[in-house]
């Protein structure tokens, strides 16, 4: 296993954001449905529940430099207003990273009933089992049912329900 660092799993993830904003552009075949909308929003709003500690870890080597009494700033300006400023603004940012998390669960939760109608698919295609659509709760998905479900009838999570979309 390798050493990452910090930084570079930073830039991993901002690269990982750019692809996906270029995987949503259009749809296809893992992009086309409210369901997938759904579990998008949900991975974000995961993702951004996270970022308040990330934010604050990323402060640690300034805290830890000041307490040392090793921070220098450039210009000769005061060790100690610049890390309480450094301080406050992740404050902010910190703040600001909960409030996109309450967001982002706020618009999961307004997704979550939406489907696809598909009673009127103008090829005449049936869906693939003709039982409606499987929604599994617990992952966020659905998808016809029997077509590649992580959670076949024998899931015993409470939180799963095969149910008629149409």
């Amino acid at each position: 296993m390798t050493n990452t660092s910090p930084q570079d799993l930073a830039a991993q993830a901002a690269e990982a954001v750019r692809s996906l904003n270029h995987a949503t552009r259009t749809p296809g075949a893992d992009w086309q449905y409210p369901s997938d909308a759904y579990s998008l929003i949900g991975t974000l709003a995961h993702l951004s529940r996270m970022l308040p500690q990330a934010i604050t870890q990323a402060l640690q080597p300034v805290t830890d430099a000041h307490e040392a009494d090793r921070l220098t700033v450039d210009g000769g300006k005061d060790p100690d207003q610049a890390a309480s400023s450094a301080v406050q603004t992740a404050r902010v940012a910190i703040g600001r990273a909960q409030r996109l998390a309450e967001a982002l669960d706020q618009v999961h939760s307004v997704l979550s009933p939406l489907g696809y109608d598909t009673s009127d698919d103008e090829d005449g295609n049936e869906q693939p089992c003709g039982e409606g659509m499987c929604q599994c709760y617990c992952i966020g998905l659905c998808h016809p049912c029997g077509c590649d479900c992580p959670h076949e009838d024998d899931c015993d999570c409470d939180f799963c329900d095969a149910r008629d979309q149409y």
